[in-house]
């Protein structure tokens, strides 16, 4: 079955469609769509930032998303917007216009992705209630300074759109879709229980949700995937229920839909996936997927873990839940078995008074990978720790609780000579690894140091100062 969709106005069809060509590919080749920059093609500097809308409730909602990692049956069923589609008979749109009058650009290659950010957060799409400066984290500029480009967002924060023909237009599309290319297969089902019935015929194939992570597989590591299967419009795995008991995220959840019910557990969360990449990584990236691949730094998997999260998979023949500390086996290894698929994560609500803490520590402040990433949910009852789960990413071969540090936490009151102890049990806890982000020295260090960030605050004092640096 070919890809549909709509750019413009004009149905743009794909019969033989490569399930890893990345949607930049096509825009600068067949559809010689330059404006669109290939700056980083791993989902970072934001230079190919497009617009894509979707049919919900009969309107259509747009997100900003990076061309570079997005595949392109992952367009099937929607509406494409580049920056040429902006300018109408030559004139430049308010945005763009005020962009060029106050000096946004330079060489004016990132220009392109700002301006599609900012057209995004004006016409109300995923993210839009966020400050300028967030919507435009996830766009780099390498020869000018932000100050301009800050300030056209601000003067120009609404254009009026009407996307009735566009949501008509839609209406049409969509659908089922899958198809072969040169030996490989794709399949993009609408169901769990289709996504169920594939898996169980192609048990090896490669799950695909926002295509953030294994996007790089493709543009970096130059890998060749045989079967895909593309689940980000399985309409049941897309919901979120917010209970008092807690919060449930399908698997096709993207961290931006996930955002609110988050930050609602605790403030903590909220802030967490705030720097979870820029806004084009969250409209893309699933929470559920986050956790799927496994990664040791994955930002998702430590706070969860630590919340006494539950994690439900799915095959044909069933069920099955379990902590979500209990998937993480080895590095590169989880306890999913051949035809099954994360089909939701539940994360409870914090108890009343708990003592909550998520701190996530990178090189760089906005859209960076974690160096470490710790995670606390304490029990305090007349100053005594009753219950401790801690735990971290970056420390060890997949995200992991530290039971020494818990042990020493349990039982004891809740004073700084407990947190030195705690913190000093960390060293039985983990033996992490040296890379580019830090060495097996500063992450331990660094480790404790969050703990004590825990304890300063709830104290009161708004900012203490780690007293480490990555080596």
């Amino acid at each position: 079955m070919a890809v549909r969709f709509l750019l413009d106005g004009e149905v743009i069809e794909i019969a033989d469609c490569d399930p890893t060509g990345t949607l930049l590919d096509y825009l600068r080749g067949p559809l010689q769509r330059t404006g669109t920059k290939e700056g980083c093609a791993e989902g970072d500097c934001g230079a190919c930032t497009v617009l894509v809308g979707e049919l919900v409730d009969a309107a259509v909602e747009w997100r900003a998303v990076n061309a570079c990692i997005a595949f392109l049956p992952m367009l099937h069923g929607k509406a494409l917007m580049t920056v040429e589609s902006l300018a109408k008979g030559g004139v430049l749109n308010p945005l763009q216009a005020c962009m060029a009058a106050n000096g946004s650009s330079q060489c004016g290659f990132c220009t392109p992705g700002f301006v599609m950010s900012l057209h995004g957060r004006a016409i109300g799409a995923a993210g839009s209630e966020l400050p300028v400066a967030d919507v435009i984290a996830g766009n780099l500029c390498r020869c000018t300074g932000y100050g301009p480009i800050l300030e056209a967002g601000e003067a120009v924060s609404q254009v009026v759109r009407d996307d009735a023909a566009v949501a008509a237009a839609l209406g049409e599309l969509g659908g089922e879709a899958g198809g072969s290319f040169e030996g490989r297969q794709w399949f993009a089902p609408r169901s769990s229980d289709a996504l169920a019935a594939i898996l169980a015929d192609y048990p090896a194939a490669r799950i695909v949700a926002g295509a953030t992570d294994v996007g790089l597989w493709v543009t970096k590591g130059l890998r060749e995937l045989d079967t895909v299967v593309f689940i980000g419009d399985v309409a049941d795995l897309k919901a979120v229920d917010e209970t008092p008991e807690g919060v449930r995220l399908g698997a096709g959840v993207r961290y931006a839909q996930a955002h609110g019910a988050l930050a609602r557990l605790h403030p903590d969360l909220g802030e967490l996936v705030r720097r979870i990449g820029g806004l084009q990584v969250r409209n893309c990236a699933t929470v559920c997927g986050n956790i799927a691949n496994g990664s040791p730094i994955g930002d998702g998997p430590p706070a969860l873990i630590a919340l006494g999260a539950e994690l439900t998979l799915r095959s044909a023949s069933g069920r099955r839940t379990m902590p979500l500390e209990d998937y993480f086996i080895d590095y590169g290894k989880q306890d999913r078995l051949p035809g099954e698929f994360v089909e939701s994560v539940f994360v409870p609500r914090p108890a009343a008074g708990a003592v909550v803490h998520i701190s996530k520590l990178s090189r760089r402040f906005d859209s960076d990978i974690s160096a470490v990433l710790g995670a606390f949910a304490l029990k305090v009852e007349n100053g005594v720790i009753t219950a401790a789960r801690v735990a971290f990413g970056g420390m060890a071969a997949t995200p992991r609780r530290a039971s020494g540090c818990e042990t020493s936490l349990v039982g004891q009151p809740f004073d700084e000579a407990t947190i030195a102890a705690a913190a000093e049990a960390l060293h039985g806890d983990f033996q992490p690894l040296s890379d580019v982000r830090g060495t097996s020295g500063y992450r331990i260090e660094a480790a404790g140091a969050l703990l004590w960030r825990l304890w300063h605050r709830e104290q009161g004092v708004a900012t203490c100062v780690l007293d480490v640096e990555a080596c």
